[in-house]
């Protein structure tokens, strides 16, 4: 950077920010000037207004909190271009969940239907018609609502970002869900909070309505013992949902022994102990079922690390203090995992993959009061969705 250059820089610098002390860097390292100050504009406008005066210089500037309480701003070079994506793939994907979902859904067709049935070719279209669409057509249409949530969020804040991919995997639920992927970092946090819980409040939008009414066409059972059965695990919003339906808490054993219902309760909801064999629980209907796996969903995606939504919301309230509380809460996953072992992969997954949230350009600009009250919102949805034991074998 030649002299002339230097101080074009420092005259923009100068228009927002109030300047103690320059470093010049590497143009191959981390920056090719660094500015300690104070800024003397709202820190959006201020970031807004150096990146239209640096972009014609292919600069791009990087806020900062310096830990005295100041402002540091890195001049870097210009980021690359976000590339195009291939909208096939989006298409292809989510053409193989929509059979992979369709395929699982079968298996939760009510049985008494099938009965009738006089050949295997009219029982695999009565499994597809009561079973494998009503339960592709719900946990998609949650699905679809989630992943666009976060997507069009992107759009509005003119961030690019790709189409969800979905994820075909036939199983219990017939996918592991989709992402959508960032093709350029957030530029503060408001726009990293915004897109982070766009995609669970849609979901839930949606969720809740499915959970309803495919409780309403549910109906009440005994409890059977049988090999790869289970029962769906309850979270608060779920057990209050099939309160609101049956007038009772179900799963309801055969009897509470000799602790008392709340006792029974706190250790059911926490351990999925003892399996309520011979009570009574909700057979729920291939649409109710769908409603639960995205109820699910949402809470494993509130999870408050890394890169989950909720970890997008716990990092932009809490910043670098977040990962103290890592380890205590993949300590407390590890925990679950002996009673669901699902959540050792996911202790698994939240190591190797998802132990930094994004970070965005503009780390000066705090979320305002409106996100703030939304942000401990949505750590009360966390609560109020999270189910300690997804699953409870009956095996």
């Amino acid at each position: 950077m030649t002299i002339p250059e230097q101080e074009v820089l420092n005259s923009y610098l100068s228009s927002v920010f109030k300047i103690e002390d320059i470093t010049l860097g590497d143009p191959n390292g981390e920056f090719i000037v660094r500015y300690r100050g104070k800024l003397t504009l709202d820190s959006v406008e201020a970031f807004d207004r150096l990146v239209a005066l640096l972009r014609p210089h292919e600069l791009m500037p990087l806020f900062r909190k310096s830990e005295n309480g100041g402002h540091i701003i890195l001049i870097t070079g210009k980021l690359p271009d976000p590339k195009p994506s291939n909208i096939l793939i989006n298409i292809g994907l989510f053409l193989l969940t929509v059979i992979s979902v369709i395929w699982t859904g079968m298996s939760y067709t009510d049985p008494e239907i099938l009965a009738g049935a006089t050949s295997d070719l009219q029982m695999y279209w009565l499994s597809i018609l009561h079973g494998g669409l009503p339960f592709a057509v719900s946990l998609l249409g949650i699905l679809l609502a989630h992943e666009f949530g976060h997507y069009l969020m992107t759009r509005r804040h003119h961030t690019a970002a790709t189409l969800p991919y979905f994820i075909p995997f036939p199983t219990l639920l017939g996918t592991m869900g989709a992402v959508i992927v960032w093709k350029e970092l957030p530029r503060n946090k408001r726009i990293l909070f915004d897109v982070g819980i766009a995609g669970p409040l849609a979901g839930l939008v949606v969720a809740i309505p499915v959970v309803i009414v495919g409780l309403l066409g549910s109906k009440i059972g005994q409890i059977i013992p049988s090999p790869g059965g289970f029962l769906e695990g309850n979270s608060l919003v779920y057990l209050l949902a099939k309160f609101a339906v049956f007038g009772q808490l179900l799963p309801a054993p055969a009897s509470y022994g000799v602790v008392t219902p709340l006792l029974y309760w706190i250790r059911y909801f926490f351990t999925g102990l003892p399996v309520p064999t011979n009570g009574i629980d909700v057979l729920i209907s291939p649409v109710a079922m769908a409603g639960w796996a995205g109820l699910l969903v949402t809470s494993l995606n509130l999870i408050p690390i890394g890169q989950l939504d909720g970890g997008h919301v716990m990092s932009v309230l809490y910043g670098k203090k977040l990962k103290y509380a890592m380890p205590v809460i993949l300590v407390l996953m590890g925990i679950l995992g002996f009673f669901w072992n699902g959540w050792w992969l996911w202790v698994a997954l939240l190591l190797f993959f998802g132990r930094q949230s994004a970070e965005p350009l503009d780390q000066i600009t705090d979320l305002d009061q409106r996100r703030l009250t939304l942000a401990y919102f949505m750590i009360l949805v966390f609560i109020l969705v999270f189910i300690p034991v997804p699953l409870i074998s009956l095996g």
